[in-house]
C-alpha cells in the first residue's frame, strides 16, 4: 500500500510539472507571438514598406544581385539558397512570419543566397538607406533591428550545433521541433504541421543523405512521436512536441560510463 502511495504521488508530482513546464511554455509562445504583431506594427507604421505577394518558387532575391533592400516575412514560409562549391544548391536558412532576410548582403554589398518562396506569401521591402535613417532617429526601430540580426546569429549557431553533435534520428527530430515551436510562436497549430520541402531538401538542409531522412523520419514514426496522415505525405502529425524535444535533448545525454 505504502509502494502504491508513493508511486501515486510521484506520477501525480511528475504530471504536474510538465503541465507547469507546458503552461510556461504557453505563456512564452504567448509573449513571442505578441512581440512579432508589435514588431510588424513598428515596421509597418514607421517604415511603410512596399508590400510584395509572392508564390511558391518565386525568389525574392538572387546570389550576387546588388544589395539594397531589407526583407520582412508577413506570412508565409521562405528558404535561403547556396550555391556550393560543386554547384549544388544548400538550404541554409527557413524564415517564418516577422523574421527579416537580406543581412547577408550589407557586408560585400552583394547578396550572398537565394531568398525562395515555399509557399504563397507577403513580403515587405524595406530600402536599406531607408531602415538606417530611421532608426537613428527611432531607438525602438533600431532595437527592432538588432534584435532580428541576434536572432540569425543564435539561429545559425544552433543550426551548426545540430549538424556537429546530434545523430541522424536527433537531428530530424530537432528539425521538427524548431518547425513546431516557430509556428508556435505565431499562433498556429503544432500538433500538424505541412512540410513545405521534400526529403531531399530536409536532407541537405540537415546535411544528410534524402534515404537517411526517411529512415529517421520512420524510426520516429515507430517510437511514436510522429505520425504521417498518408503514406508519403508532406503533413506530418506531432502529439507532443515537448517529446520530441525530450527525444533530442536524451540524445545529447552521455552514455554512462562502464566498469571495467
Amino acid at each position: 500500500m505504502l509502494m502504491q502511495t508513493t508511486t501515486a504521488t510521484a506520477t501525480a508530482a511528475a504530471q504536474a510539472m510538465q503541465g507547469a513546464v507546458r503552461s510556461r511554455a504557453a505563456e512564452e509562445n504567448q509573449r513571442a507571438g505578441q512581440a512579432i504583431v508589435e514588431m510588424l506594427k513598428l515596421v509597418n507604421d514607421q517604415m511603410m514598406p512596399q508590400r510584395r505577394l509572392v508564390r511558391a518558387g518565386e525568389r525574392i532575391y538572387q546570389a550576387g544581385e546588388a544589395f539594397g533592400h531589407l526583407y520582412v516575412m508577413n506570412s508565409g514560409l521562405f528558404k535561403l539558397v547556396n550555391l556550393s562549391a560543386d554547384g549544388r544548391e544548400q538550404v541554409v536558412a527557413l524564415k517564418f512570419r516577422g523574421d527579416w532576410m537580406g543581412f547577408d548582403g550589407i557586408a560585400s554589398g552583394l547578396y550572398a543566397c537565394d531568398a525562395v518562396a515555399m509557399d504563397t506569401g507577403e513580403v515587405w521591402v524595406l530600402r536599406y538607406d531607408e531602415v538606417l535613417a530611421a532608426c537613428a532617429n527611432r531607438p525602438a526601430l533600431l532595437r527592432v533591428l538588432h534584435e532580428a540580426m541576434s536572432r540569425e546569429i543564435a539561429r545559425d549557431r544552433d543550426s551548426l550545433m545540430s549538424v556537429c553533435s546530434l545523430p541522424a534520428d536527433a537531428r530530424v527530430a530537432d528539425f521538427l521541433r524548431y518547425w513546431a515551436d516557430s509556428l508556435a510562436k505565431r499562433g498556429l497549430r503544432t500538433d500538424q504541421i505541412t512540410l513545405r520541402m521534400t526529403r531531399a531538401e530536409i536532407g541537405n538542409y540537415l546535411g544528410m543523405t534524402l534515404e537517411t531522412v526517411s529512415r529517421a523520419l520512420s524510426r520516429l514514426a515507430r517510437q511514436e512521436l510522429i505520425r504521417f496522415t498518408e503514406k508519403g505525405r508532406r503533413d506530418v502529425h506531432i502529439p507532443d512536441v515537448d517529446a520530441l524535444a525530450a527525444f533530442v535533448q536524451h540524445s545529447l545525454t552521455p552514455a554512462p560510463a562502464v566498469l571495467q
